[in-house]
């Protein structure tokens, strides 16, 4: 068992274990810590707790102390220096005719460098920028590119659920979506309907397949033909979190449905899941396409950086 603390260095960012070295810490505190890149100013998320050895990925970075009164003030320091170099950025790239969209500044907290993050639909040759920002800011300069889901979790917004987005809220990363999620989980596969603001994929049908992969191990696939108490039937409908099933009955005026729990039907034939539907067929091309981008956001992860 390890002492551990959680700390994350952003707000909505993720969540890292560190070794406390001893301290005490309580959800809020403010520390210093010790990264790869230098030390960091963060935000502890989970207090002083004990954790399984195989449940971390050692070696564990060091908290080196709680923020002192200095260290917050430099912190609010890193955060001015990111304002004032968000604006002198968008100006520059305007001098140098640059098709691409400034999207967050991170002033590190050793003034080790100063990271620009960007959107763009391209490769950018940015050399002149970052050197005139260097000799603006004499410290290292670093530009990174990022995705559209990166930036649309910056913007913020509302879902079609009519609730804050899920980027915006919990997620703290990002994670490959796939159109058979869309498929498994009875969604329209119309691209309008499955994809979020940023206009990929959205988030939530990665993080709630898992919930649909383990209830569809004890489902039928529609036009299974199962046994009722009120005989024997095809499933027409599936309600996959609700598990529950809606058959439908040939008679001599044609058919009738009704809904049961699954768990009170007979499964006497399955059949193989549809390859494909009506609405797959009818939006191919844009299916396709979005998971053309899925894909390339996949490849893109970390982004494309240079800097002096």
């Amino acid at each position: 068992m390890k002492n551990i603390i959680g700390i994350r260095f952003k707000k909505l960012g993720k969540i890292y274990f560190f070794n406390p070295r001893g301290l005490r810490v309580r959800k809020g505190d403010r520390v210093i810590v010790e990264t790869s890149q230098g030390e960091e100013f963060a935000e502890v998320l989970i207090p002083n707790r004990h954790v399984e050895d195989d449940k971390i990925v050692a070696p564990l970075k060091k908290v080196l102390r709680i923020a002192t009164y200095k260290d917050i003030k430099r912190h609010e320091e890193c955060k001015k220096i990111e304002k004032e170099a968000f604006k002198v950025c968008e100006e520059k790239i305007k001098e140098h005719g640059l098709d691409i969209v400034l999207t967050e500044v991170e002033c590190k907290f050793d003034n080790s460098k100063i990271l620009f993050c960007f959107t763009s639909d391209g490769r950018i040759d940015f050399r002149e920028l970052v050197r005139d920002l260097a000799a603006i800011y004499k410290t290292r300069i670093e530009m990174r590119q990022i995705g559209v889901r990166d930036e649309v979790k910056r913007i913020g917004g509302n879902g079609v659920c009519g609730r804050e987005l899920c980027c915006c809220t919990f997620l703290s990363g990002f994670e490959s979506v796939s159109i058979k999620m869309a498929k498994e989980q009875n969604m329209s596969l119309n691209p309008s309907k499955i994809s979020g603001n940023c206009g990929r994929l959205m988030c939530c049908l990665k993080y709630e397949n898992d919930a649909y992969q383990e209830k569809l191990q004890h489902l039928p696939n529609i036009g299974a033909i199962v046994k009722t108490e009120d005989g024997e039937g095809e499933v027409d409908n599936i309600e996959i979190l609700k598990e529950k099933l809606r058959v439908k009955f040939k008679n001599e005026e044609g058919y009738t449905y009704k809904k049961y729990d699954a768990k009170d039907v007979k499964i006497i034939k399955d059949v193989e899941r549809e390859q494909l539907d009506e609405e797959e067929i009818q939006n191919k091309k844009e299916l396709e396409e979005l998971e053309k981008l899925e894909q390339e956001d996949g490849k893109n992860l970390g982004g494309e950086k240079n800097g002096i």
